[in-house]
């Protein structure tokens, strides 16, 4: 490694926040240019791009997990970390090492030259860079923001799949959803499939996919679900649109919606992966902040990080379908840019006890922003808090036999939990 570069991940990590002025640029020109450098070859690897509002990272761990319990090696790049940066780059299962990270930062450094490089674009050439080395069966390569401008866009998939789409980051991707939906669509390739997980595609993604000759599914169109109690069955078309089915699959963790979109795209690889190889895959797919259960000793705390109406309304129904004897306390905490209002209403009907908390940062809402809608629908607030360790700690006080904890709101806020809930455990 070059002597001037540094020689921890840290210290890379806050070189490359600094190395460009803005936290996001869209557009492929910069890092396209570097890549040509760097001559990335990700050769014979089946490549998935995934976009979307809500799902993506739910979608890519079923993925992920069932091209694993298949016997297929799997390279994954999501974003953003909760822990640790490492968490971005997964190598069949395992995150990158540090060393590694920072062998592949020093390429790109030495490749870059004058052309300046977002945190994200340095990411994902990383990630590249390490699937390049290691050449596994798929590639699963989560879109960070929209789709079309979006720098894992520079890799031609083989598969494009659009979870959700819903108005979210409008500043950046437009103020309805045929704009998000053009923007989302734009990870798509002239002949190779889109998967849509959205039943009611905007109008643009149809006419756009026709024009460029990209085959479509749609879900509860092409392929969908039916729940049978405590089992699902799926049924969608292969390859070439011949009928397929599975009966009996367990219910994942994770949003079985999403699970449907997983299984479309499984088909369409065109991979030998038998239905018990599903059934363990979907068994064994967890995420962080995803629905993650962690047990407390003073009861079961779920972690989400519903930031959005959708992701609010896909956990109050959640709620509904898992009641508890007790009640159930929220720890929320925010980014003032997104929907408060929205995800608010949301949850209202859900949740018997709010703990609102500060986020720091110029994009932070305060605990007093957060309460003044939970006060208006009658809401209980216990008190505003001004960290999430305070909040966390207040309600943990406060759970009685048969209640229930959620953490939610944010990344931060989530991040900020788990931090929290290390420190006591180790403590």
């Amino acid at each position: 490694m070059h002597t001037d570069y540094p020689s921890s991940l840290n210290a890379w990590l806050e070189r490359i926040e600094a190395c460009h002025p803005a936290e996001i640029e869209l557009g492929l020109e910069r890092i396209r240019c570097v890549a040509e450098r760097l001559a990335i070859d990700l050769g014979e690897s089946r490549k998935v791009l995934i976009a979307g509002t809500n799902g993506k990272g739910s979608t890519v761990t079923m993925l992920d997990s069932i091209l694993r319990a298949a016997g297929l090696t799997t390279g994954v790049y999501t974003s953003p970390h909760f822990l640790r940066y490492n968490e971005r780059i997964r190598i069949n299962g395992d995150e990158a090492g540090d060393q590694l990270i920072c062998a592949q930062f020093d390429r790109i450094e030495r490749a870059r030259g004058e052309i300046e490089l977002t945190y994200f674009e340095y990411g994902t050439l990383a990630a590249l860079l390490c699937f390049a080395d290691a050449k596994p069966d798929v590639l699963l390569l989560e879109v960070g923001l929209g789709g079309r401008l979006d720098a894992v866009n520079i890799v031609d998939c083989d598969i494009a799949v659009v979870t959700s789409i819903a108005l979210d980051h409008t500043d950046w991707l437009g103020n309805d959803r045929e704009q998000i939906g053009r923007e989302k669509a734009g990870i798509a390739r002239a002949g190779k499939p889109l998967v849509c997980g959205d039943p009611e595609p905007p109008e643009c993604v149809v006419s756009q996919c026709a024009q460029q000759g990209v085959p479509l599914w749609v879900r509860d169109r092409d392929y969908g679900l039916e729940l049978d109690g405590s089992s699902w069955c799926w049924w969608g078309t292969g390859q070439e649109r011949e009928p397929k089915r599975y009966e009996s699959l367990p219910q994942p963790e994770l949003p079985v919606i999403n699970a449907a979109t997983v299984l479309q795209v499984i088909e369409l690889l065109g991979l030998e992966v038998t239905a018990a190889e599903i059934a363990e895959g979907l068994g064994n797919a967890r995420m962080t902040g995803r629905m993650q259960r962690v047990s407390l000793p003073e009861g079961p705390c779920i972690l989400d990080v519903a930031h959005n109406p959708e992701a609010a309304a896909y956990m109050a129904g959640w709620l509904e379908q898992h009641p508890v004897s007790g009640r159930t306390l929220l720890v929320i905490g925010m980014l003032a840019d997104k929907d408060i209002d929205s995800v608010i209403e949301q949850l209202g009907g859900s949740i018997d006890l709010w703990f609102p908390v500060s986020l720091e940062g110029t994009r932070g809402a305060t605990a007093q922003r957060l309460a003044a809608p939970i006060k208006l629908m009658n809401g209980q607030v216990q008190a505003e808090y001004a960290r999430v360790a305070d909040a966390l700690a207040d309600a943990r006080r406060l759970l009685e036999p048969g209640d229930r904890l959620l953490v939610a709101g944010s990344f931060v806020t989530v991040t900020q939990a788990l931090l929290t809930l290390d420190e006591n455990a180790s403590n």
